[in-house]
């Protein structure tokens, strides 16, 4: 799962260039070698991606959808800390009480 994924081998772009053979001049011709022309690779396109029109009546939906997603968010986030604050509240009392219980408990012998 955590282990990096590395592309195959195989899928290196092919070069763009073929290697020349080494330039030997003819002793008879005083004209240069030509060499022909190497096709270029094509061009990979993007595809056209539809664009996102939004209506007024869609603008209003997605932008009462996003505050209802934000109360329902607040509420939870709001009661897990009411939740936690009682809880701690509880823990305060019984630990008095048991520290009293305790003092009561060792002056009395």
């Amino acid at each position: 799962m955590f282990t990096p994924k590395y592309p195959r081998l195989d899928t290196a772009p092919a070069p763009t260039m073929s290697p020349a053979a080494p330039y030997a001049p003819k002793a008879d011709s005083a004209a240069p070698a030509t060499y022909a022309a190497v096709p270029s690779a094509p061009v990979p396109t993007t595809p056209a991606r539809p664009t996102v029109q939004l209506t007024p009546g869609g603008l209003i939906a997605v932008a009462a959808g996003g505050t209802a997603a934000v109360l329902v968010v607040g509420s939870v986030l709001v009661s897990m800390l009411l939740a936690v604050a009682i809880t701690g509240v509880s823990v305060a009392v019984c630990a008095v009480v048991l520290r009293l219980l305790l003092k009561d408990f060792n002056t009395h012998r």
